[in-house]
């Protein structure tokens, strides 16, 4: 399993995923989810993943060799709006889906995955899509200015009570990693580290990255500081 979520405010993207794919007793695989993609003043996509790592992988790496060749239609750094963008990402996902759910049927297994799309180009908006296993998509809005992939529910109640679409970028960057962070505390099957970008408004590039590994001091203690003020809360409300 896994989580992810992404904001779109009027200040930019925030991204966060984690790294888990099995946990197992005996076997946790630690896979990268989020992928950026960049062309620094003209355009910045980020993409996470959800599901089964042989179609995300395959599908990822399809998009790759498309930006490899000149003059690919199917190049998502050459396509000339996001929601191509989000078209481009849906059909590869959708053929390399009906593929490998054809073989797997053959054995009486299923898969699926689903991805969250999110970037701005040069001359056009941000824009944010959830593409579904079947290549259709949804697309974030000012009433809904995130979406989530993979384990959500723990996640998405501080989402609902704190996120609008003028959150700073600041704010934002606390409200996604309590998110995971509680994920992380009620689902072992989510889990470090943690990969975190920030695409800013009308910059068209990746403004900020960082690798959150388990042992990281400042997500520790923003960890046990959100414990310690729930606990606070809790103790304070009057249930009559």
């Amino acid at each position: 399993m896994t989580y992810c979520v992404g904001l779109m405010l009027d200040a930019g993207i925030v991204l966060l995923s984690d790294t888990r794919t099995n946990a197992g007793l005996d076997n946790i695989a630690t896979y990268r989810k989020m992928f950026l993609f960049e062309t620094p003043g003209e355009r910045a996509i980020g993409i996470m993943t959800a599901g089964s790592l042989s179609i995300t992988q395959t599908t990822m790496a399809l998009l790759n060799d498309a930006i490899e060749e000149p003059e690919n239609d199917k190049s998502i750094l050459r396509a000339p709006t996001m929601l191509q963008v989000a078209e481009i990402v849906g059909n590869t996902l959708s053929d390399v889906t009906a593929e490998v759910s054809a073989k797997m049927e053959r054995m009486s297994q299923s898969a699926s995955a689903s991805m969250i799309v999110a970037g701005q180009r040069k001359g056009g908006p941000m824009r944010m899509f959830l593409i579904y296993p079947e290549g259709n998509f949804i697309e974030a809005t000012s009433d809904t200015p995130f979406l989530q992939i993979g384990e959500h529910k723990y996640g998405k109640p501080i989402l609902d009570r704190v996120i609008d679409p003028s959150t700073t970028l600041e704010d934002a960057e606390k409200a996604v990693l309590l998110s995971m962070d509680s994920t992380l505390r009620s689902n072992l099957s989510v889990g470090m580290p943690l990969d975190f970008a920030i695409i800013e408004a009308d910059s068209f590039r990746i403004g900020r990255r960082r690798r959150i590994e388990a042992d990281d001091e400042g997500f520790a203690r923003m960890s046990h500081a959100w414990s310690d003020a729930l606990r606070s809360a809790f103790q304070q409300i009057d249930p009559s």
